[in-house]
């Protein structure tokens, strides 16, 4: 089948929504499909390239449309152009929020009926206060039903994301129209070293993956510096560094807050780092935190990506989230905006090198039963057989 991929931000930019619908992309064509990904022409001159190692045609699988915009807002890119480029397509995939091509797919839609088999995977809710707020308000209540409708079928990485989402009504009416697809990792590239670095080592090591741009705010970075300020008064835990990986236009914000709260030399920011590294990281850490602040955070690629690697990890008790893995046995979830309860969660790991050992054992079992690219691929081609060729969706 011929597949489109819509999608408001792709490798260079790392980000989750655009690695995941890499990876959708390049199983489906393994599994035989043409896939073609639009996405806007974005200048990544910020460094955020640095993150990328791979090409963006990977070796000839599928084809990467990069549309020049009108105008552009953050991550959002108004590609009109896309209307013409929808054509003769089997099933053409929206990944929402992707604000400036609803327009262009919605008159496309229109335009060819039920010819278009149009598929919605929604990623989050976005949020945020003031005119950005209320812009997103207008397409939640205008634009988003539109789309619930017209959408054979709504793809979601949980479905636990979406009973509290702004889809929750949506759901309840019609759950049939739901398919959970969680978000998947490669084991082979996500590996486990079995060297001694860790064990020679005197001193504790977290670890922060995320984009430091405005677009990411909700990763919740500034509570997790908090809370190392917190960690490292203990005389156990003195020596405890935190290495963030990321890049963005708020790297010298959260600069200043490490240096205000006295620990600048215990936080290591690392821009430059491709997917090759970032195994290191993982590897070399006793644990990955992602301490989200709100439902803008729906699943965290990061966190399966580091339960690959055999990491322990803490995340935020947040709708979707909480869901990757069992509180407790890959990991510890927290409140979030709870500081003292992140202190708390990370000194046991710290404490507990054993239990910390066998969280990260448990995480890699879970990723190799449930959370691989090739389960994620069969089970959007079974969806994509199912609405091409059922009448009755």
């Amino acid at each position: 089948m011929r597949i489109a991929q819509i999608v408001c931000t792709f490798p260079p930019y790392r980000g989750g929504i655009g690695n995941s619908v890499y990876n959708i992309s390049d199983r489906l064509a393994d599994l035989g499909h043409e896939v073609t990904v639009f996405t806007p022409a974005y200048n990544y001159s910020d460094g955020a390239s640095q993150f990328a190692d791979q090409p963006v045609d990977t070796e000839g699988k599928f084809t990467v449309e990069r549309l020049r915009s009108i105008v552009k807002f953050g991550n959002g890119a108004l590609i009109p152009q896309l209307f013409f480029k929808l054509n003769n397509f089997d099933i053409v995939h929206l990944h929402y929020p992707c604000y400036g091509a609803l327009k262009a797919v919605l008159l496309r839609k229109l335009w060819s009926g039920k010819r278009m088999k149009l598929v919605l995977h929604y990623h989050m809710d976005n949020q945020a206060t003031g005119f950005k707020g209320f812009i997103f308000y207008l397409y939640k209540i205008f634009i988003l039903p539109i789309f619930v409708r017209a959408a054979k079928i709504i793809t979601c990485a949980s479905l636990d994301y979406i009973k509290h989402s702004n889809l929750g009504k949506y759901y309840r009416r019609r759950p049939d129209k739901f398919r959970q697809i969680s978000f998947g990792v490669n084991p082979d590239q996500f590996v486990i070293y079995h060297d001694n670095l860790n064990k020679d080592r005197q001193h504790g090591v977290l670890l922060f993956v995320g984009g430091l741009d405005r677009a990411h705010y909700f990763k919740g970075l500034e509570n997790l510096i908090k809370a190392l300020a917190e960690v490292i008064k203990n005389p156990k835990f003195s020596s405890t560094i935190l290495n963030v990986v990321g890049s963005g236009d708020l790297l010298g914000y959260y600069r200043k807050i490490a240096h205000d709260l006295g620990v600048a030399k215990s936080v290591f920011f690392n821009e430059m780092v491709n997917n090759s590294k970032l195994v290191d990281f993982y590897n070399y850490c006793d644990c990955l935190i992602l301490p989200s602040i709100n439902q803008a955070e729906a699943f965290g690629l990061v966190t399966l990506e580091a339960m690959a690697c055999s990491r322990p990890v803490i995340t935020s008790n947040l709708p979707g989230v909480r869901s990757v893995f069992k509180n407790g046995k890959q990991g510890f979830l927290v409140k979030p905006n709870d500081i003292k309860d992140l202190v708390r969660k990370i000194t046991i790991i710290l404490g507990d090198k054993k239990r910390a050992q066998a969280m990260g054992r448990a995480g890699r079992e879970l990723v190799e039963k449930k959370y691989t690219w090739v389960r994620v691929g069969k089970k959007l081609d079974a969806i994509y057989y199912q609405i091409r060729f059922n009448p009755l969706l």
